[in-house]
């Protein structure tokens, strides 16, 4: 007497099922004209001469990311791109701490530019503080003597002109830092923004795939029921809809993620919590060569350009070691009463440059000089080597997405169309159908991830440019 297997020892032989079992079940394949073949569930079938037609006029508005019918729900406010960096430029906490630097150095531009300020002596001398009797008008006038003086420290050598020059030199080459921090940022905020994207393409292909799973679940429930397919097979097919709920449930939890990550760069406040982000998620070629991004990016760059400025910044700090080893002349000018008599005193001194002369300070400051140059040097090499990196990045990217336009992206939706249009019909086995749609999907997901790829590595171009603009 046979034994009707129970519906949890079924689900554990499907568990342990390998590749095996397509093998040991096989269905004869009905026989299917070419009119009957047709690309998505649901819509009608196609005609010989769209069978014909080339790879590339078929399908491609079906696998398109930005094409596909989004199932999501969206933020009641959503930002592209170009608006995402403006706001990070405008809110960004880090980047305002930066841009603080600024407003330091131009505060010290004014205390390089102050003049000495002048000292006043005042003293009195010879006053009867222990004979308080002999305290009188005469004793005053006649005894007493009193002394009032003003003096000055005038410096030589232009000291005060190459303190506010090396200030505002320095001031210059912050400025360029504090931008070449903006550059970064853009490239964060672009980066993060395209993980979004892709975190929500992928969420609308699970959404999509699980959708069209179900009808497929709900077909073969009605096939069950019917007799057209045996307990094994729809168990099966119902025991895969999990893996489409799992992959709806991780590509929501990408999207949350990568929201919060552009938020942070954002700044936290200046978007609602339930924003989110809008634009083409598609292939954008680019067509400028190596030689015009290098030497754009050596305009453009500003990191290089506060290189540059800081070999300026340290000649000018060595124009003011030399300044500062010149003597400066402190001048004093006193007025005395004693003895009855007002007389006046002007007094002069310097300090004789023997030993301390600045050496040391003006010597450093010429070392300093190579250095800075040697650093510009560096910092040629490193724009020329980002440009070129980033520009291979791009190349290479760009072969990877025309392969999947060229023919793999259609190939995978046939084949998953065709499968399961035969396996609804009883002309293909459960294990094809499902394979076919897990190529099908894992295809897909790969395409979305090579586009990311390619669409960072232009952010990546970009940044190494130093411009948003490519043309």
């Amino acid at each position: 007497m046979a034994i009707k297997p129970a519906p949890f020892a079924l689900l554990t032989a499907f568990v342990c099922l390998g590749s095996s079992a397509s093998a040991q079940q096989t269905t004869p394949p009905a026989p299917s004209t070419p009119q009957e073949t047709r690309s998505p569930q649901g819509l009608p079938p196609q005609t010989p001469e769209q069978q014909k037609a080339p790879a590339t006029q078929q399908g491609t508005l079906q696998t398109s990311p930005q094409n596909i019918p989004s199932g999501q729900a969206h933020g009641s406010v959503r930002i592209s791109l170009d608006e995402a960096i403006q706001k990070a430029l405008q809110n960004n906490h880090t980047l305002k701490a930066a841009r603080t630097t600024i407003q330091q150095n131009e505060a010290q531009e004014i205390t390089a530019n102050l003049r000495p300020n002048p000292t006043l002596t005042v003293d009195s001398q010879f006053l009867p503080i222990f004979q308080p009797s002999q305290f009188t008008a005469d004793y005053i006038n006649t005894i007493a003597q009193f002394d009032v003086g003003v003096s000055y420290l005038f410096e030589r050598g232009k000291k005060r002109q190459h303190r506010l020059q090396a200030a505002e030199d320095a001031t210059a080459e912050t400025k360029a830092t504090v931008t070449d921090n903006e550059r970064t940022l853009a490239f964060n905020v672009a980066s993060q923004f395209l993980t979004t994207q892709l975190a929500e393409s992928s969420l609308d292909l699970a959404l999509q795939d699980m959708k069209s799973f179900q009808n497929t679940v709900d077909i073969s429930e009605e096939r069950y029921k019917a007799g057209d397919i045996s307990e094994v097979d729809y168990l099966k097919i119902k025991l895969q809809l999990l893996q489409f709920q799992s992959d709806v449930s991780m590509a929501q939890l990408a999207k949350t993620q990568a929201l919060v990550g552009l938020r942070q760069l954002l700044g936290y406040q200046t978007v609602p919590e339930d924003f989110d982000v809008t634009g083409d998620f598609d292939y954008r070629p680019v067509g400028m060569k190596l030689e015009d991004l290098q030497a754009q990016a050596l305009q453009n760059r500003p990191d290089y350009r506060a290189a540059v400025l800081g070999v300026t910044a340290a000649k000018s700090q060595y124009e003011l070691a030399k300044a500062n080893g010149k003597v400066d002349i402190t001048g004093t000018a006193d007025y005395d009463h004693v003895s009855a008599v007002s007389t006046a005193s002007f007094f002069g001194s310097l300090q004789i440059p023997i030993f301390n002369r600045n050496q040391g300070e003006i010597a450093r400051t010429n070392y300093a000089i190579n250095q800075a140059q040697e650093l510009q040097l560096a910092a040629s090499d490193q724009v020329m080597s980002d440009v070129l990196n980033a520009y291979e990045g791009v190349r290479e990217n760009d072969q990877i997405i025309a392969l999947y336009r060229g023919g793999y992206l259609d190939a995978s939706q046939k084949t998953r169309d065709i499968t399961e249009y035969s396996y609804k019909r009883g002309a293909a086995s459960l294990l094809d159908f499902l394979d076919a749609e897990r190529s099908y999907r894992a295809t897909q997901l790969a395409y979305r991830q090579s586009l990311a790829a390619y669409l960072t590595a232009v952010e990546q171009l970009r940044e190494a440019v130093g411009t948003r603009s490519l043309q």
